[in-house]
């Protein structure tokens, strides 16, 4: 699933608490990488506004991600 946005990424969030942990960890880690590919091809295209969406995005992920044992 590609996040849109900073509200898609906390519903996202909110989805992904529901299933076991490992698989919240997957889930969130590829939409992570998904992201971080995006901001690489926005930074190419000079889409300034676009990179950093997608960065924001990311890091919202990532610091839900950095609590899960």
């Amino acid at each position: 699933m590609e996040i849109k946005n900073e509200e898609h990424a906390l519903k996202m969030l909110q989805e992904w608490q529901k299933l076991p942990i490992l698989a919240q960890k997957r889930e969130i880690r590829v939409a992570i990488e998904k992201l971080e590919l995006s901001s690489m091809y926005y930074e190419q295209k000079g889409n300034d506004k676009g990179a950093t969406r997608t960065e924001l995005c990311a890091s919202i992920l990532n610091e839900y991600f950095n609590t899960l044992k």
